[in-house]
């Protein structure tokens, strides 16, 4: 005789839970602030994202917790840093960014390591710099740590803080200059990325050699000049061969122009675009000749004479033994602007130089 065994009361058959059983198997420990939590993206809206944070109930995270330049999808495992746990509508406040932080800066700590330099997207501007998030910390770029290409080379506080804002969202190279979790500091700098590769390209230059680049900044003294990402400097002497009051006159912010490169210092160009155009002085001096009477205008008056315009591009001195000597003040005989006749008693072609006399009256 076979026994038939009876299945009903073993205990490994599954029996329908009940709602006491679910309730039960969902107890959590609490929520509370600062918990980090696992968790699923659940909904990705213009301004939030809703995370599936099981039993525990759904958190809410706002766009400014959420990290800048972060994208998120349905279904993407998160964790979520709790802001509070219990808010009127039922949902929890949580923060993505938060979360990352500490994580962050072991990866700020790594870069500093090994000393890479890393692509960054600025968030924000304000007068002093840009505003740098950086695996959900959040960091400084002074202006002065802008490589030359994006520092606003004006004094102008409007001009500069237009400068920096057009950076925003723009992506950049920089490294860490300084970092300090517990005081939470966090320094960029574009110009220490760039900084070897600027060097390469200054070791490949050479002074005569033509610089093709494009204006970025005009000052009273001059204007600044980007070739090829390295910083030239054009001093107003050496826009043009003529004497010019303004260099807004010559240049404007964009223009491309053509300077020859007269000298190298450290990671700065000195250039000069006169010097890539015929010298005006040698034409122009050949049409005087020694004994001939001209009509000029006194420019500059000094304590050894005056300095006297006698065509656009020539500049003559009357010295002062040509007015009495020693003891003679200059602007006792000269006014500025004036014009009076001289006469030319000395061409010196090879150092460029003219000397003038008063001429008689007649």
């Amino acid at each position: 005789m076979t026994t038939s065994t009876k299945i009903g009361n073993d205990t490994s058959a599954k029996k329908p839970l009940t709602m006491d059983d679910l309730l039960a198997n969902s107890v959590e420990s609490p929520v509370e602030e600062g918990a980090l939590l696992p968790g699923k993206v659940l909904a990705v809206k213009k301004n939030e994202i809703l995370v599936d944070l099981g039993a525990r109930g759904v958190a809410q995270i706002p766009r400014r917790e959420i990290g800048w330049g972060k994208k998120y999808e349905i279904g993407d495992t998160v964790e979520v840093n709790i802001i509070d746990p219990d808010m009127d509508d039922g949902y929890i406040l949580g923060s993505l960014r938060r979360a990352s932080k500490d994580k962050g800066w072991d990866e700020v700590q790594r870069v500093v390591e090994e000393g890479n330099s890393i692509e960054v997207v600025p968030y924000d501007a304000n007068r002093g710099g840009l505003l740098i998030e950086f695996e959900g910390v959040r960091g400084f770029m002074p202006v002065s740590q802008l490589g030359p290409q994006n520092y606003p080379r004006t004094s102008d506080k409007e001009e500069i803080f237009a400068k920096l804002k057009t950076l925003v969202g723009k992506p950049m190279m920089a490294q860490i200059l300084d970092c300090d979790q517990k005081n939470n500091k966090l320094i960029f700098s574009e110009k220490e990325a760039i900084k070897d590769g600027l060097s390469a390209k200054l070791t490949s230059m050479k002074v005569g050699e033509i610089a093709h680049g494009i204006v970025t900044g005009i000052v009273d003294f001059g204007a600044f000049v980007n070739v090829d990402g390295i910083e030239g400097l054009v001093h107003i002497s050496e826009i043009s061969w003529e004497r010019i009051a303004n260099v807004n006159d010559k240049l404007k912010l964009g223009d491309k122009i053509d300077a020859k490169i007269i000298s190298i210092d450290k990671d700065r160009l000195s250039l000069s675009i006169k010097q890539t155009l015929p010298d005006p002085w040698i034409s122009e001096s050949a049409k005087f000749f020694v004994g001939e009477v001209v009509e000029g205008t006194v420019t500059r008056i000094t304590p050894f004479g005056a300095f006297v315009q006698i065509s656009p591009s020539v500049e003559a001195l009357v010295h002062i033994s040509e007015i009495g000597g020693e003891g003679v003040n200059p602007e006792s005989i000269f006014t500025l602007n004036e014009k009076r006749n001289f006469v030319i008693l000395e061409i010196d072609t090879e150092n460029k130089k003219i000397s003038l006399g008063l001429a008689k009256k007649k």
